[in-house]
């Protein structure tokens, strides 16, 4: 649980302007390392500064986020998720697995897409008893074990198709070859609509959009490194059959195109 988590992928401004801006991460010990993926703990100070947005592109994953006034649970957000930051603040997560969550619900994950449940409807009580110790610490060690108590106390019988889930979904954010559902049919020997069952069971949303949105994050990330893109050549290589179809999902879903996209973040390094 001391370990950090790798840098985070999806988050479109990496550099907030001015103020100060915390972005923390910690892995989970070993008994929940299976359904959990790492905790986060974001803080910010822009007293006496403008508000400023931050905008990420989720990944296929339920998160538990404590933020007064409740603790939420929060299903897999199909959009861009934008926040505006001002003041001083604080949030503490749990991001799940994906599949990892399904276990504690018992019941299809894609029920919570684009929507939230309180912690406590889940938790009962002990939800309570969580977010108090996470609000009553800006340690987040602490607030990580606060999380592992919960979750421990809470831990689910052993269920194979969460590492099944997860495997696949890993293999879709580190592979780039794999741009189509048929190609995860070969790897996980499932029919196309048994497959799209598996997934809304256990990660809440289908295969076609998880791949569409971990290309999308590979190519961010491409941006981001300030590499010089060929965008028909990057549109072809992340699997899309031309320039317009990846311009127009990139602009669905950034806000602008991917070489306006290119020139904020020159204008902002």
């Amino acid at each position: 649980m001391n370990a950090n988590a790798p840098e985070p992928r999806g988050v479109l401004h990496p550099r907030l302007p001015h103020g100060e801006f915390r972005h923390e991460r910690r892995l989970p010990g070993a008994a929940l390392a299976g359904l959990i993926e790492h905790y986060w703990y974001v803080a910010w100070d822009l007293r006496g500064l403008p508000p400023q947005t931050q905008e990420t592109l989720p990944h296929p994953s339920v998160h538990l986020v404590v933020e007064p006034p409740q603790a939420r649970l929060y299903g897999v957000h199909q959009g861009r998720f934008e926040r505006v930051l001002e003041g001083q603040g604080c949030v503490f997560g749990i991001k799940f697995r994906p599949g990892g969550f399904r276990p504690f619900h018992t019941a299809e994950v894609a029920r919570l897409m684009d929507s939230s449940i309180a912690a406590r409807d889940l938790f009962g009580t002990a939800a309570d008893r969580f977010e108090a110790a996470v609000l009553a610490t800006t340690d987040m060690n602490e607030m990580a074990a606060a999380a592992e108590h919960l979750l421990l106390a809470h831990l689910p019988a052993p269920d194979a198709n969460v590492e099944r889930v997860a495997s696949l979904v890993a293999d879709i954010a580190t592979d780039r070859s794999i741009t189509a559902v048929e190609q995860l049919c070969e790897r996980s020997a499932l029919n196309a609509r048994a497959l799209q069952r598996l997934f809304k069971n256990y990660v809440g949303i289908g295969p076609k959009w998880v791949i569409n949105r971990y290309r999308l994050h590979e190519a961010i990330a491409q941006l981001q490194q300030g590499q010089q893109a060929d965008w028909v050549e990057l549109a072809l290589s992340l699997g899309y059959f031309d320039q317009a179809h990846f311009i127009r999902d990139f602009r669905a879903l950034v806000g602008c195109t991917p070489a306006q996209y290119a020139r904020r973040l020159q204008s902002t390094g």
